[in-house]
């Protein structure tokens, strides 16, 4: 008797127990309409870099500061490319000068008509000196892109090599990257002295038709006619000497430029990794930029509830900082693939449910509270006459 009594007590308190926890259950959830998340807030970083090496001659922009898009941040050494810079400025005013000398000769030539014999005598002793200057210019691009073709068949060897050692983990994959660069500027290089080659050829061909151009015009007018045309071929090398000056101002004048980091947006600077003085490479990230206007809560839902978030659905965000506060957001972004839930997301028993990146793109950020990294719940209403209600756990 005593133990059925016993057992009848013991049913009893696990009926109340399961009704208790069943109750507990749905208090615990958010009525229809309501989705409950949680994740972390982030951003869209910008890494900002130095094209070029160099020495960090000074830091303007600190953790936390706001910046404005082309602000200043960083100034990177530029006291050799300025002079780099004066001294191609000087090339450009030595070419102006080189290229009115070279019209005023033209101008010279054109009169000297009448001289036909003193001009053909002229063009006659020029002519062999251009043939012979060709000819050794032609022997010296040979023997270049000789040097070339063996050296590029060197380094296509050692990145063969290369590729046979790093499958077998002999050697790293930074080595093999090395000497497949290796090869590449050896390709480069010959390809330059094979167009080299050519251009030596074509200018021995040119000067030969000179010796032509003497058997075929004897007379003094045809002669100096000739030397009229190559004074005008000299202005146009002049010219493209100067513009050549000219470009290389401006490559010097952008690289100058590029020397000085500015930021690329607006936003403000999260992280900075480099101190004045430093050396830094080329690529190397110096500060990490954020807007934090454009801020977004990355959540994850359940497959069985994503048919109900749709793009645009109005969402609450409450974090531990301000509980009291919540932040309104909007759905902007809906992953098209389902994953498993992220291990810093949910318990191990949540992990194993197929979920759907949501993120919920703040409405404003007011003084700037909000940073990426911190935890939050959120709350995402797809039925508009559901009243808002917290998160719940």
């Amino acid at each position: 008797m005593r133990t059925l009594v016993a057992a009848l007590i013991l049913s009893a308190t696990v009926a109340i127990g399961l009704a208790s926890r069943r109750a507990w259950l749905q208090n615990k959830q958010l009525p229809v309409g309501l989705i409950q998340a949680n994740g972390r807030t982030e951003g869209d970083h910008i890494a900002i870099a130095s094209k070029y090496a160099g020495r960090v001659s000074e830091v303007l922009a600190r953790e936390g500061e706001n910046v404005a898009a082309d602000a200043t941040l960083i100034q990177i050494d530029d006291k050799q490319l300025q002079a780099k810079l004066n001294q191609a400025t000087h090339g450009v005013a030595v070419a102006n000068a080189i290229l009115q000398g070279a019209i005023a000769n033209a101008n010279a030539v054109a009169a000297e008509v009448r001289a036909a014999k003193t001009s053909l005598a002229l063009l006659k002793k020029q002519v062999p000196l251009g043939i012979e200057t060709a000819e050794a210019e032609l022997q010296q691009a040979l023997a270049v892109s000789a040097t070339a073709d063996s050296n590029e068949g060197y380094k296509r060897s050692e990145h063969q090599r290369a590729q046979k050692l790093l499958s077998s983990k002999a050697i790293s994959v930074e080595e093999a990257d090395q000497r497949l660069l290796a090869w590449t500027m050896a390709q480069n290089e010959l390809t330059t002295a094979a167009a080299a080659r050519i251009t030596a050829e074509k200018r021995l061909a040119e000067a030969k038709l000179g010796a032509d151009r003497i058997k075929e015009k004897e007379d003094a007018v045809a002669a100096l006619e000739a030397m009229h045309a190559k004074s005008l071929a000299h202005i146009e090398e002049c010219d493209a000497r100067r513009s050549e000056a000219e470009a290389t101002v401006a490559e010097a004048q952008s690289t100058l430029d590029d020397l000085t980091i500015t930021a690329p947006a607006t936003g403000t600077i999260l992280s900075r990794f480099v101190d004045q003085g430093e050396v830094v490479n080329a690529g190397t990230p110096l500060l990490d930029l954020v807007n934090l206007d454009r801020l977004y809560l990355q959540v994850y839902v359940p497959e069985p509830l994503i048919g109900r978030v749709r793009l645009g659905l109005p969402a609450k965000v409450y974090t531990d900082a301000y509980p009291d506060q919540p932040f309104d957001a909007t759905v902007r972004y809906i992953a098209s693939e389902a994953e498993f839930t992220p291990k810093q997301v949910q318990t191990r028993d949540e992990r194993v449910k197929l979920v759907y990146a949501v993120r919920l793109y703040f409405n404003e950020n007011p003084d700037h509270r909000l940073t990426p990294g911190l935890p939050a719940d959120a709350v995402i209403r797809w039925k508009e006459e559901t009243p808002w209600m917290p998160p719940r756990w």
